[in-house]
């Protein structure tokens, strides 16, 4: 672990001395294919970068934040669009984190109003409350039990506290991260997650509750530009199902990389059926809405459990066993162990010093 952790100080040293340089060329190379051409080496290493690491909760997490929004940032950056853009109007101490953390603005996409520099668009509604991530992880403490006797356990209840603890683990992580990039900026922040298991359709869920910040640069990276080439070929009315369903495409790439990352093992595609299927199915509901156009809703009751529902089938289905092929569950349990490990020495430590202290 500690060889892990020396590898996680030095790649995070060199993401800060990349962006850095990034952030100092756009000051002379103006926005478009040469200063895309100027960042691509970043781009590339960002990609490579994750390889030095293997664990879920330092490898994982960098890869996430690296390879995926921070390489979308400096694409859209390029041209100057997206979070990171006009550059001028953001330091640098403003421009790292929100390059490389997930970081939610509160305008990401260039407006067609008066333009501001998006330094000054970040929300201030800030993070949820800390209850709120006490109680789901009271939860996750609730599940250490059965983990421990999985064999007594039904494995579909087994696979659905596995579910649980993911989306725990990922919003948790998430907002331990924005707390202390808020800590350290002063940059106002928004959940990344907004109660998904509230939602009441698919486009409920993917657009408004789940890992908001990969929503927010999709939107622009991919939704948009799909969107205006699809509406010269199929009409405006019809845009938005080619523009979403390429936005779960580019997500499950990103997925079977990452995942990769973690595991190290040949992809056997099944997140990307995931992904594929969700969708067709979120262009299949929105086909259906733009066609009845307000003339039939389910009750929402009725809309949200059958959404949550089908969410939770298809992850139990395709996305749980391509996670578990990367033998996320093992190394999961012995990273735990050795944080344990390490509070237990660091805790007989300050006993030792303390007694030292009061002995003299």
């Amino acid at each position: 672990m500690e060889g892990e952790i020396s590898n996680f100080m030095t790649v995070w040293a060199v993401v800060v001395i990349s962006l850095t340089y990034c952030h100092t060329i756009s000051k002379t190379v103006p926005a478009g294919t040469r200063r895309l051409l100027a960042i691509s080496p970043v781009i590339v290493l960002f990609f490579i970068l994750p390889l030095s690491l293997t664990t879920i909760s330092l490898g994982g997490l960098t890869s996430f934040f690296i390879a995926w929004l921070c390489n979308f940032k400096l694409v859209l950056f390029a041209f100057g669009k997206g979070p990171l853009s006009p550059s001028r109007s953001c330091s640098l101490a403003y421009f790292i984190p929100v390059a490389c953390l997930p970081i939610k603005i509160h305008n990401p996409v260039e407006s067609t109003k008066k333009e501001e520099g998006p330094c000054s668009e970040i929300n201030e509604r800030g993070l949820k409350s800390p209850m709120n991530y006490v109680v789901k992880c009271l939860v996750i403490v609730a599940f250490l039990p059965a983990y421990e006797r999985k064999v007594r356990v039904h494995p579909v209840i087994l696979n659905l506290m596995y579910l649980v603890h993911v989306y725990v683990g990922l919003e948790v992580s998430l907002a331990v991260v924005g707390a202390m990039v808020r800590a350290l900026t002063g940059i106002g922040l928004e959940p990344q997650f907004e109660e998904p298991y509230l939602s009441t359709s698919l486009q409920d869920f993917w657009g408004r509750r789940w890992n908001l910040m990969v929503t927010n640069i999709l939107h622009p990276a991919v939704y948009l530009p799909v969107r205006s080439i699809s509406s010269r070929v199929i009409g405006r009315r019809w845009a938005a199902l080619p523009a979403s369903f390429a936005c779960f495409l580019v997500s499950a790439l990103m997925h079977e990389l990452i995942f990769y990352y973690i595991g190290r093992k040949e992809p056997r595609w099944e997140v990307t059926s995931f992904f594929l299927l969700h969708g067709l199915c979120v262009a299949a509901e929105i086909a259906a809405k733009k066609a009845l156009a307000g003339r039939f809703h389910l009750p929402r009751a009725v809309s949200g459990a059958m959404a949550v529902g089908f969410i939770l089938a298809t992850a139990l289905w395709l996305f749980l066993p391509a996670l578990l092929w990367c033998d996320a569950e093992d190394k999961a349990r012995s990273e735990a162990t050795a944080v344990v490990d390490f509070v237990k020495r660091t805790w007989s430590v300050l006993g030792y010093s303390s007694i030292m202290k009061a002995s003299r």
